[in-house]
């Protein structure tokens, strides 16, 4: 709770800042639980969160989400492309454009010829080695030759600099604009089953192979996210189209709901991936 206090006391002077000083403000990354605590202050203070549209070239546009204008803050969720695990909340002036005054850059890492595999682990540990807080960086798109990495703009060259291990394999890094990221390919797999009702504890079980006892206590213990929104309630109904992310385990879409089987159960389609 005292974390959560003192996040959303961040949030709200970055919010203020923007709107009193006419400045683009950003938090650090923000993990799921971090997200959920600001997307619940910004609805409970009317603060209208923006989406952003990722088209086929990568490139990043503001939706207004309806608004007839554009209002002095504009504050939206980013990390860096669609469905991001560690974003950060940008606020943003009227005047302020998100191609050209982006705060996330990216470092591409790559590995000396013939050394061995590096993990996500190992590039995270080796750069808060360096001294960086874990709200620095963001996701870690890892490859067979090295990685890209997500990180604040604003120690993009305090990196570029300093990084040229991860243990005891030799790096290259190269700074890079986040229009650059190499995305990986997410495999999805399809799956079809019935359900009671749809109930958060009945779909999750569904999603990702667990017992109903197991994925009610995922959402007990604030594992369990709809559409970036943390959910403790067991009960709570989902709906086609919902987004759902399983800490540890990944995420999945709620893609279909059909008609009801003899039994009265539901019919449902996930993806998950």
């Amino acid at each position: 709770m005292k974390e959560d206090n003192y996040l959303i006391g961040q949030v709200e002077d970055k919010i203020s800042a923007c709107d009193n000083k006419y400045i683009m403000t950003n938090t650090g990354f923000l993990d799921s639980h971090q997200q959920s605590v600001a997307r619940i202050f910004c609805k409970k203070n009317h603060v209208p969160v923006w989406n952003i549209a990722f088209d086929g070239d990568d490139n990043k546009t503001i939706l207004s989400d309806g608004l007839a204008s554009i209002p002095p803050v504009r504050t939206l969720f980013y990390g860096g492309y669609e469905d991001a695990e560690r974003v950060i909340m940008v606020n943003m002036p009227d005047y302020a454009d998100l191609e050209r005054d982006n705060p996330l850059c990216i470092i591409r890492a790559t590995k000396a010829s013939g050394s061995r595999e590096l993990t996500h682990r190992d590039y995270l540990g080796s750069l808060l080695g360096l001294g960086l807080k874990r709200e620095m960086v963001g996701d870690i798109m890892v490859r067979d030759d090295g990685a890209d990495i997500i990180v604040l703009a604003e120690i993009a060259d305090f990196i570029d600099m300093n990084y040229y291990k991860a243990g005891r394999t030799n790096l290259s890094v190269t700074q890079l604009p986040i229009s650059e990221l190499l995305l990986q390919e997410h495999k999805v797999t399809v799956v079809t089953d019935t359900v009671a009702s749809l109930r958060l504890d009945s779909v999750i079980a569904s999603a990702f192979g667990l017992s109903r006892g197991k994925s009610a206590e995922a959402i007990t213990r604030g594992l369990v996210f709809v559409n970036n929104m943390e959910i403790t309630k067991t009960d709570f109904q989902l709906s086609e189209g919902d987004k759902l992310t399983l800490r540890g385990k990944g995420k999945a879409v709620l893609s279909e709901v059909g008609g009801k089987s003899r039994k009265d159960r539901q019919y449902i389609t996930i993806e998950r991936y």
